[in-house]
């Protein structure tokens, strides 16, 4: 799978995606991670991409042909118009749902605003997707694309090497993953519950099952609302 990251910052990009399973995922092959430099394609020899807003206003606005050059440097290169995302708190609210959907695509391009933002005309040109990781305002697109480069590329196969770690987790069927234990068996006077340690596969199974659904109502019960539960476990889970 292929990102594409149009920033102002490619270090910044690259230092934060070079690391952990990212890194050994695209050292392996499985990933192409490159980070276009906006500033490369400037129409000024300074390498300012910014101008002041029509209309007035605080800030500066980068401006639209720079943006669209370097767009339009990875269609010529790969052959196609790829799915272009504008990482905004304007779009759509990015969810594993939207990871799933992002990992099907073979190559996809991530834009990052800075300053006030892009202008709209060059958006209306080359983007397909906007996508917000969340209600809040950051400095600039490149926290909020590595944040999807990292959720979609644990969707790609190989990269997390135990492809169970990927199905399990939480959000599957909108329910948080259960709570994990590891040695020792008893830490600060808090013991390992008992049936992780009983053997038996189907009891820890059911446990791990209801211990999600139990979180998921405790700390999101909005996705409850949603979630995949059985009859049996609605009437379990109105019981408790």
């Amino acid at each position: 799978m292929n990102f594409y990251i149009l920033t102002l910052f490619p270090e910044m990009v690259m230092n934060g995606l070079n690391t952990s399973i990212i890194g050994r995922a695209s050292e392996a092959g499985l990933l192409q991670i490159e980070a276009v430099n906006i500033r490369d394609y400037a129409v000024n020899k300074y390498g300012k991409v910014d101008d002041y807003p029509y209309g007035g206003g605080a800030g500066m606005l980068m401006q639209a042909q720079p943006v669209y050059d370097a767009w339009q440097s990875v269609v010529e290169r790969i052959g196609k118009k790829p799915r272009c995302i504008y990482m905004t708190p304007q779009g759509t609210r990015f969810t594993q749902k939207t990871a799933k959907d992002l990992a099907k695509e073979e190559d996809i391009v991530l834009l990052c605003g800075h300053y006030e933002g892009i202008d709209e005309r060059v958006l209306e040109e080359i983007v397909t997707d906007h996508i917000s990781i969340g209600d809040y305002v950051l400095t600039g697109g490149e926290l909020p694309a590595m944040v999807v480069v990292d959720a979609v590329s644990r969707m790609v196969p190989g990269v997390l090497g135990n492809e169970e770690s990927g199905m399990k987790e939480s959000f599957e069927g909108n329910l948080l993953e259960y709570p994990q234990y590891s040695r020792p068996e008893e830490w600060n006077g808090k013991k390992v519950p008992f049936v992780l340690l009983s053997g038996h596969h189907k009891n820890i199974e059911t446990w791990r099952r209801q211990q999600s659904i139990l979180l998921t109502k405790e700390r999101r019960p909005d996705l409850l609302e949603k979630a995949e539960l059985t009859e049996r476990e609605w009437k379990w889970l109105n019981e408790i």
